[in-house]
């Protein structure tokens, strides 16, 4: 699922960046990956403690691409219908990293 908004995240950088706008477009393509890159680096980790963090700052980056895409919206560069699926799907995503999160703390006592 991250992987899925990140694609979509760049889509619309893509077309920030032939509109020149590269510092929108650098920022929305950052924080898309970190997501994904998060939980992937995270994956790799030797101790649910250590994951967790990762998933916390993936978790985080969720809210750092909504608050992106709200500017975007108020500045006209996206439509109300793609802000809010992007929102709802990142909304869907971070629970989904928090429910995961939980399962890993009630795994390790």
């Amino acid at each position: 699922m991250a992987i899925e908004i990140a694609d979509e995240l760049f889509a619309i950088a893509d077309t920030l960046d032939k509109k020149r706008l590269y510092r929108f477009s650098e920022q929305l393509r950052g924080a898309g990956m970190s997501i994904s890159n998060n939980i992937s680096e995270g994956s790799g980790s030797n101790s649910a403690k250590d994951f967790s963090h990762f998933l916390n700052i993936a978790r985080r980056s969720t809210f750092e691409n909504a608050n992106i895409l709200i500017l975007l919206r108020r500045r006209d560069l996206i439509t109300e219908d793609a802000l809010q699926r992007l929102l709802d799907n990142l909304d869907h995503l971070s629970r989904k990293i928090t429910k995961f999160q939980w399962s890993l703390k009630a795994r390790s006592g």
